[in-house]
């Protein structure tokens, strides 16, 4: 049983700004924008969406396999990954190039402003899949290498392997026709609804069509949940965090418990409450891979929010 975790690598350059964007934008110069924030702190943390999903499905018991490419600065960064059982064996490394790194403001209203260079990311993964199993494998296509994004999708329905579909950040960048291509047949599309808005335009297709090209829309809405539309529409709360540091990574650490949940043959709904409460926990630290927990306060927190048990152990 595998777990193939597709898309970036990268370093997160997080700065914070105690004070709000929308103080010193001007509505009526945006056309001559020039603005400078006075950062109040920096922080360099592992991050990159495969590494995040991994790093969470880590932490549930599970042996997740990344497929992405990094540069010539990921040695400790593998090293780490690799310490928390996560397979390193569809990792690329370009040994002239620097691994993928994104710089993050966030203001005191928890609005961001990101910069991202892809560096390594611009090179596929190139991983052969030389064990498939249809009965039991997953995949999770997310952020990455924009040919991965594309030749991924088919190679999982190639070789009977389910997978999620979650191209967040890249979707500007892919066509109307690679996302159709992408989203039909995939097990799950997940986005936020600003998102699933673009995709919807890009496609020139309603969400309804959308939703029958595939098994099923989850649409992440920050603090108000998700809504799910999988035949029978429904929507999922979400855990209290104890406190909010950063909300870098929510959305990826959402990913991990859901596809948790999957693999161990809970229905979306469940597994989306999973999801959920890996959400909180990685909300309250600055940086996307610093959250821990045990098995014990996990299922503490979950039956606090969703008054059921979590539905599998690790």
């Amino acid at each position: 049983m595998s777990i193939y975790v597709a898309g970036s690598l990268a370093f997160d350059r997080i700065m914070s700004f105690n004070g709000a964007f929308a103080d010193h934008i001007l509505a009526d110069k945006l056309h001559i924008l020039n603005v400078s924030f006075l950062i109040d702190g920096l922080v360099e943390k592992r991050g990159g969406c495969a590494g995040n999903i991994a790093y969470t499905l880590a932490l549930m018991g599970e042996k997740p396999l990344i497929l992405a490419t990094a540069g010539k600065n990921f040695s400790e960064y593998g090293a780490f990954l690799e310490s928390k059982g996560i397979s390193l064996e569809g990792v690329r490394v370009m040994k002239d190039e620097f691994t993928a790194s994104c710089t993050l403001i966030t203001d005191k209203n928890n609005n961001q402003i990101n910069g991202f260079h892809p560096a390594a990311m611009g090179f596929p993964c190139e991983y052969a899949f030389p064990h498939p199993d249809a009965s039991a494998d997953w995949g999770i296509v997310s952020p990455g290498n924009l040919d991965d994004m594309k030749a991924l999708p088919r190679l999982f329905r190639e070789k009977g392997i389910r997978y999620i579909y979650d191209p967040g950040q890249q979707i500007p960048a892919l066509s109307g026709d690679d996302l159709l291509d992408a989203i039909t047949g995939s097990a799950l599309l997940v986005t936020n609804d600003y998102e699933l808005e673009m995709i919807s335009k890009a496609t020139q297709r309603t969400r309804a069509e959308l939703r029958a090209l595939t098994g099923g829309v989850i649409t992440t809405l920050g603090e108000q949940g998700s809504v799910i539309d999988n035949g029978e529409r429904g929507s999922v709360g979400i855990a209290a965090p104890k406190t909010v540091a950063d909300p870098t990574g929510a959305g990826d650490s959402f990913r991990s418990g859901l596809l948790k949940g999957l693999l161990h043959g809970l229905d979306v709904p469940a597994s989306a409450r999973l999801g959920a409460t890996c959400a909180s926990y990685c909300i309250e630290h600055q940086g996307t891979q610093e959250h821990v927990f045990t098995y014990e306060d996990f299922a503490a927190r979950h039956r606090a929010a969703f008054h059921e048990e979590p539905g599998v152990k690790w």
